[in-house]
């Protein structure tokens, strides 16, 4: 990537702050607001740079270990593990705020100031993060799940039923029930039950509800409300893929519509699976400044 080669001043950033520990594995962890025990890990050199998962993902499941070290030759990449999952604790009550503190005890650690990026439920949960933190200079979004016209049925009894099952103990079911609520075809939901990663998925699914607190608000078939976000003051990327379904690319349009100091991006080809080759370029462009929004856009 041309632009690449042309911020390596920029990308000579040193890294201040520091781990509370570190684990032989490269695993660090940095202590939350509330004594939370919260594990991450970096690779790369360049300007800080963290990723904030989506449901059910954290270090050793989902898009962002493989994401991370794509972007390892652009950016200092930190990756953790959402409270609840991996090697990050669970203290309770929980709350959403309580995973801004974590993200801010990130960004401590770091050195107090980074780029984010996130995906999914964990997009929202960077919004929520950046209109908090001053030090998230500058944010990326893909495939925030909003629902915001009537493209799909809303998702209220879905969560409540994940809430029930995590609370019965049925964690498969929660799984189930989520896996239906985002799409997956009931055939291949009954597939995977077949396989070694249901139960890591199994394994997480008591962080769901967390998840429903974050998005389901936002999932009522509604528009978003205007000037929800006057005050977010950290240019911010929206993409969604282009061949993501209706309801998705609604939902994004709206979010760029209703934040200030945006750009807002369909990534050709690509829908909620990420695959790290088609986001690398847009997101070393987006946060380094090179290019125009014509290169990546759909066509």
């Amino acid at each position: 990537m041309q632009q690449a080669a042309q911020t390596s001043q920029n990308r000579d950033v040193p890294i201040k702050g520091g781990a509370l520990s570190v684990d032989a594995r490269g695993t660090q962890k940095t202590i939350s607001a509330d004594g939370t025990p919260i594990a991450y890990e970096r690779q790369g050199k360049g300007h800080p740079l963290i990723l904030v998962d989506g449901a059910l993902c954290s270090r050793g499941m989902g898009p962002s270990r493989p994401l991370a070290k794509a972007l390892a030759a652009y950016f200092t990449v930190f990756s953790y593990d959402r409270r609840g999952r991996g090697e990050s604790g669970n203290a309770m009550p929980y709350a959403t705020e309580r995973e801004v503190d974590d993200i801010e005890a990130i960004l401590r650690a770091v050195g107090g100031e980074a780029f984010v990026w996130g995906t999914s439920s964990g997009a929202m949960l960077a919004l929520m993060a950046a209109e908090r933190l001053s030090g998230i200079r500058k944010l990326a979004l893909y495939e925030a799940p909003l629902i915001v016209d009537d493209s799909r049925p809303t998702t209220e009894a879905d969560w409540a039923g994940i809430r029930t099952a995590v609370a019965a103990g049925r964690h498969g079911d929660a799984v189930r029930i989520f896996l239906k609520s985002v799409g997956m075809p009931r055939p291949l939901v009954f597939l995977m039950r077949l396989t070694p990663i249901w139960s890591k998925l199994k394994a997480v699914a008591h962080t769901l509800p967390y998840d429903g607190a974050i998005v389901a608000n936002d999932q009522l078939g509604k528009p978003l409300v205007r000037g929800r976000w006057a005050s977010m003051m950290a240019p911010t990327l929206v993409t969604d893929g282009g061949r993501s379904p209706p309801w998705m690319r609604h939902g994004n349009q709206a979010l760029a519509d209703a934040l200030p100091n945006v750009r807002y991006l369909t990534l050709a080809g690509q829908n909620h699976m990420l695959k790290p080759g088609a986001h690398v370029p847009v997101l070393v462009d987006f946060f380094y400044g090179h290019g125009s929004d014509a290169d990546f856009a759909a066509s």
